[in-house]
């Protein structure tokens, strides 16, 4: 009864988001043209508006709302980006832990249950190498976010693991988006969008996927 509560709940959360419109709030013209407001509200409660902006992104993580990326940038614009790297590296880990409990605890015996034979050699590697793999799947963004969350929740990794190389392994993409974000908050005009730093940092968005993907293959040599 629990779980069925705790789905419904989540399909309200959904229901409620799309049907009021929120979605149309995470895209790059809404950010920039709120950017004003935000600023202010910064200036006038700079912890109270660092909370709440940290509750939202753990919120809308743990939910599996999509729209990381744009909240990433927007911090990174509002907080500057040591500040906004604490914040959305700690509020992307501590969502996605939220989001990994919330499998493992509607789903993962069910799926053992149904499924334990087959994915008996799944359990196994990631008893071996679970952290690893995660890691992986982190650094090198193949899936998307939310999936590897909820399919993260219904193997046997511990809850605390889960955690700590969900940080680590998101952290660089963390600076990257966070840093594409202070630089994205610096522009003023249309010649703005053509300056050095801005378009270091957008096109430190495209090589990211790669220079992990090479990354990764690297490690898995050496190991």
């Amino acid at each position: 009864m629990k779980k069925a509560a705790l789905v419904l709940l989540v399909v309200a959360a959904f229901a409620l988001f799309f049907g009021i419109g929120l979605d149309r709030y995470l895209t790059l013209e809404s950010l920039k043209q709120s950017q004003g407001a935000f600023a202010a509200m910064r200036a006038q409660s700079p912890w109270t508006t660092a909370l709440a902006a940290s509750l939202i992104y753990v919120a809308a993580v743990a939910l599996s709302f999509p729209g990381a990326t744009i909240m990433s940038l927007a911090i990174g614009a509002l907080f500057g980006f040591w500040a906004g790297t604490l914040l959305v590296s700690f509020a992307s880990s501590i969502g996605a832990t939220l989001a990994f409990l919330a499998s493992r605890y509607v789903l993962r015996d069910r799926v053992q249950q149904r499924f334990g034979d087959k994915l008996k050699r799944i359990n196994e590697g990631m008893a071996k190498e679970g952290a690893f793999y995660l890691f992986m799947l982190r650094l090198v963004p193949v899936f998307p976010f939310f999936l590897i969350n909820l399919l993260m929740g219904l193997t046997h990794i511990r809850t605390a693991t889960f955690y700590w190389v969900s940080q680590a392994g998101m952290l660089p993409g963390t600076l990257v988006y966070v840093n594409a974000g202070t630089q994205l908050g610096r522009v003023d005009s249309l010649s703005g969008i053509l300056s050095p730093e801005v378009l270091l940092s957008f096109a430190l968005l495209g090589v990211f996927p790669l220079a992990a993907k090479r990354i990764g293959q690297a490690i898995r040599r050496r190991a």
